[in-house]
């Protein structure tokens, strides 16, 4: 193909409403049912083909955990070292690609994502990760269309970037893929996520072993069959689930890794880190690691805060998705004088929220996703409810007979620093703290120091003056910022996504920032009319 080809800014996909009687509400419910009557079996696909090896797992429905969704074949050290080899052989085809061919597939799985696949990723990831229908709606089919499409758009504006040149001189740059495979590793609580760290590498012409969480791999699947379907070549992208102590040695301990795209736990991101400094002599490059990892996302309530938008804020921002986000709101520090009227309000309000199958569209929250969170979460739960510091004031129950059930859970305290004010949890829970109003900047302080976070957080206040002072004194405690707004609910291309400290290496999902670290530049100089004599013009004058 001959010219320079302009992709057009996208707009961000528009929210289906999934109203009762609604087309949109009828396809997804019809999908549902026919995904739930059959049990999937999903094989690693592997240089395009389905690899089978009979060690199997299965994918379970978190709010109906006696319901099998499918079973999956496991990897092992034979198919890991297929799927590298078979993404450093696809380097050879890949690289063939132009820019705009690669960007062509991804905008063509944004399409067919946004119209004929949508119930599909949608009803997957409600029945494989208990999401209600606006968050699967606002995630895997939104937020992966947009994943899609402007990460294609901020290629072509990266490759804009070009240099100044002298005359008689072209100077350019090339960006190059990265001289080896990328080891993308995603988490269960967001679809797009998994969309956006196979799909941003891939776009800047690099290819990809891809290991998809446990509780993660029934709708990686189907985004995996809807990138074949887009046209993305065998080998480009190479999925092989299975346990974390098989894949990941054997993929970080190969001298061709040359980076790593990671969502999770901060814990498993460190020792990836550890892994990849003991093995530096070994790789042909340093390897790239781009990680968002954990979060321990905070609302700050200013004695000026509103309280009717601050309820809603809190509320949202902790319990949507269970409190399963990296940005889910699980402190908050509420000047006394607030407390004083949102503390029956938001008993109240927490009270109607309805928990559920998902399958229900009036369900706000559904189950937690798997038997290890419950019982993570409920250990909180329990120390909170053993503890002098502590009050639960609302929700506390915890039921795994049917499904993964926890309450929304509110928790006081008098400690600023009580440990479900400091650690992840994961969970419906958000732990609050009281302060006196004259003590806004002093506690201001102790949210700034009290957890080794830094993902997102949130101010609440009609007055300025507190608004700056929060901004300037919060700066390096949130990579996501908001002013009289929840703590989540990043959209692509308007509040690219990250966070530092211990949140990750704030790379800006869905941003050129991100784009730019799948990329090794390569500087060109041309000279038009290079010179004949190596002596400098002005040595002719002293002779």
């Amino acid at each position: 193909m001959f010219g320079l080809f302009e992709i057009t800014k996208p707009a961000n996909e528009p929210i289906l409403d999934y109203s009762k009687g609604s087309h949109a509400a009828r396809e997804l419910k019809n999908r549902i049912t026919e995904l739930k009557a059959e049990e999937m079996e999903i094989p690693l696909l592997i240089n395009g083909k389905e690899v089978h090896t009979g060690n199997f797992g299965y994918c379970s429905s978190p709010h109906n955990h006696g319901h099998k969704l499918a079973r999956f074949h496991k990897a092992g050290e034979k198919e890991v070292a297929a799927a590298i080899n078979a993404a450093m052989n696809a380097k050879k085809v890949w690289d063939s690609f132009t820019y705009n061919e690669r960007a062509a597939i991804f905008m063509k799985a944004a399409e067919l994502l946004s119209t004929s696949w949508r119930a599909t990723i949608n009803a997957a990831t409600m029945l494989g990760q208990s999401k209600n229908v606006f968050q699967a709606e606002i995630d895997a089919a939104c937020e992966s269309i947009d994943f899609f499409n402007f990460n294609a758009y901020h290629m072509t504006q990266l490759y804009k970037n070009q240099l100044a040149s002298d005359k008689g001189v072209w100077n350019f740059t090339e960006y190059r893929p990265l001289d080896g495979f990328i080891f993308a590793v995603t988490p269960f609580n967001f679809t797009a996520i998994a969309s956006n760290l196979i799909s941003a590498p891939a776009v800047m012409g690099n290819t990809i072993v891809w290991k998809p969480a446990v509780t993660g791999i029934y709708s990686a699947y189907f985004i995996m069959k809807l990138l074949q379907k887009a046209g993305l070549p065998d080998g480009v992208l190479n999925m092989i689930p299975g346990p974390g102590a098989v894949t990941g040695p054997m993929v970080m301990k190969n001298e061709n890794m040359a980076g790593i795209h990671f969502t999770g736990s901060t814990g498993v991101f460190n020792d990836m880190w550890k892994t990849v400094a003991a093995n530096i002599d070994n790789y042909r490059c340093y390897p790239r690691l781009v990680g968002e990892t954990g979060g321990k996302d905070f609302i700050f309530a200013h004695p000026s805060a509103d309280v009717k938008p601050l309820c809603t804020a809190l509320i949202r921002g902790a319990f949507e998705y269970q409190g399963q986000k990296c940005s889910a709101a699980s402190r908050a520090y509420i000047a006394e004088s607030v407390w004083k009227e949102l503390k029956d309000m938001l008993i109240s309000e927490v009270k109607e929220i309805k928990m559920g199958d998902v399958e229900d569209f009036s369900v706000f929250m559904g189950a937690v996703i798997d038997k290890s969170s419950f019982e993570n979460i409920k250990s909180y739960i329990d120390y909170a409810k053993n503890s002098n510091e502590a009050e639960i004031i609302v929700g506390g129950g915890c039921d795994m007979s049917k499904g993964y059930f926890v309450e929304p859970t509110l928790i006081v305290t008098t400690n600023p620093k009580f440990k479900s004010m400091q650690e992840e949890i994961f969970g419906p829970v958000l732990t609050i703290y009281i302060y006196k109003d004259e003590d806004f900047e002093k506690t201001l302080e102790l949210c700034d120091e009290t957890s080794p976070y830094a993902l997102t957080g949130a101010i609440f206040s009609q007055d300025r003056c507190a608004v700056k002072k929060a901004y300037e004194k919060l700066r390096y405690s949130a990579g996501n910022f908001y002013i009289n707004d929840k703590c989540s609910g990043a959209v692509v291309g308007q509040q690219p996504f990250g966070g530092g400290r211990k949140s990750g290496t704030n790379d800006k999902a869905g941003s050129y920032l991100n784009l730019v670290r799948w990329t090794s530049a390569r500087t060109v100089k041309e000279n038009f009319n290079p010179p004949e004599d190596f002596k400098y013009g002005y040595m002719n004058t002293w002779r």
